[in-house]
């Protein structure tokens, strides 16, 4: 190497160092702009991602074209969506009518249950149980009709309809040409810095296989538990249904949770026949929420990422003020990737990821 090229390489190294931190930062800001539209692709690639092994395995074994199991496991996810809707979509429609006609009965019968013969001030007013539902039932209708909110509910509805299709959609070229993607993303980093991605990409692979497979777990747990207390347990028709939303509703923290709970408990006060009904829902709630936080949720979802469950907590919570539902979701798989591209910066040995 000559004088000139001992001169001219660190400077070249600079440039593209800045560059590279530059373009990171560009996809992040780009990333946050957009995210309202990320979800799709984001559910799309974690599919993708958790079944491209057995893909690859099944089209390696039997040396058929790798589209037809990608198609193949598209259609089980299909197949599984649509067994979902079959089953709980009627009842869905039909306790949603029901609900909303008979909405200021149920309030009654609740607060009955929690207030017997007794009155309570409000405003300078004595309100019996009857006479707080009819104020509540009244104060929710005149919501709905303010500013076009029932309009764009139903909007909302249908926008969801939508991105459920178009996840699928994108789910499927991801199954598909996840090898190319995969490439793709590797092409992004600067060929001299390439050995070092696919070094990272070899550690954090797994994790974060073990952790989608960990959510995937307290899914089920969250629906299995959630049919056994509301079906065989309470008795409540529908309970299919509601298992299945309450173990969908649980990838979303909090927020998914509380709308699974007043949904299932709307439906509870609806078919309960004394407040015995509702006090057992009430424990069933608190029980459920008990198990899949304090033991299930964090012992699977921290072994799984090898994070403690404190840390689970707060990255679900940072991700969801920052980018929403996505963040929700990327949060601890982003945390991951730090941990592990650190872990190889500092040629830390595998133990230390544990």
């Amino acid at each position: 190497m000559n004088d000139r090229d001992e001169h001219t390489h660190p400077r070249l190294e600079r440039i593209s160092t800045v560059t590279a931190i530059t373009v990171m930062v560009s996809i992040a800001v780009f990333l946050y702009l957009v995210r309202a539209i990320l979800l799709p692709f984001v559910l799309g690639a974690i599919v993708a991602f958790v079944c491209t092994p057995l893909i690859d395995a099944l089209a390696a074994r039997t040396r058929w074209p790798r589209w037809i199991f990608a198609l193949a496991v598209l259609g089980v996810l299909l197949g599984a969506a649509a067994l979902a809707v079959f089953l709980g979509a009627p009842h869905l429609l039909h306790e949603t009518s029901h609900v909303m006609g008979n909405l200021q009965g149920m309030l009654t019968t609740l607060l009955r249950g929690l207030m017997g013969a007794r009155h309570v001030s409000l405003m300078g007013e004595s309100l019996d149980a009857a006479q707080l539902a009819t104020y509540a039932a009244d104060a929710l209708r005149e919501w709905l009709m303010q500013n076009g909110r029932l309009f764009n509910l139903l909007a909302l509805g249908f926008v969801g309809a939508f991105a459920l299709l178009l996840t699928f959609v994108i789910t499927g070229y991801c199954l598909i040409d996840a090898p190319q993607l995969a490439r793709g993303l590797l092409w992004l980093a600067p060929p001299r810095h390439r050995p070092f991605v696919r070094q990272v990409w070899v550690r954090l692979g797994p994790i974060l296989r073990r952790y989608f497979i960990g959510v995937a777990l307290v899914v089920l747990y969250a629906s299995t538990a959630a049919y056994v207390g509301l079906g065989l347990v309470l008795g409540i028709h529908g309970a299919v249904f509601l298992a299945l939303l309450t173990g969908v509703l649980e990838v979303i923290p909090l927020v998914g949770p509380a709308a699974s709970a007043i949904i299932a408990g709307l439906v509870a006060m609806q078919q309960a026949t004394s407040p015995w009904a509702i006090l057992g829902y009430v424990i069933y709630a608190i029980a459920l929420r008990v198990s899949i936080d304090q033991f299930f949720g964090p012992i699977v979802l921290g072994r799984a990422a090898r994070v403690r469950p404190v840390l689970v907590i707060f990255c679900f919570l940072t991700g969801g003020v920052l980018f929403g539902v996505v963040g929700v979701i990327l949060a601890v798989p982003v945390a991951l990737a730090i941990k592990v591209i650190l872990a190889t910066l500092y040629d830390e040995p595998p133990s230390a990821l544990r």
